[in-house]
């Protein structure tokens, strides 16, 4: 909201700004909830839940990756191109 002037403590602003009164307001929202609700998964600390399911698994005696170990196995060859393919979904032809 800062890059076009909008004030977060204003809710007269980020109302204007969720109904699209300002440039682009609506593509920055739809970016921000695409890119939460489909890329946390791009780290182990993500966000909470992927965390938990791994300290789980280690307890029971599953072999998990290391963080980097993650990245390299499943972040960038996995979850990279589907990134590039919402991206082309989403975005790309607006």
């Amino acid at each position: 909201m800062a890059s076009v002037g909008a004030s977060v403590n204003s809710s007269q602003d980020v109302l204007a700004f969720s109904n699209g009164a300002y440039d682009d307001s609506i593509m920055y929202l739809t970016a921000i909830s695409v890119a939460a609700v489909f890329f946390g998964a791009m780290s182990y600390i993500g966000n909470g839940p992927n965390f938990m399911v791994k300290s789980i698994a280690e307890q029971v005696g599953i072999r998990m990756p290391s963080f980097f170990g993650y990245i390299i196995r499943f972040s960038l060859p996995v979850l990279l191109p589907i990134l590039v393919l919402v991206w082309l979904i989403f975005f790309a032809f607006q």
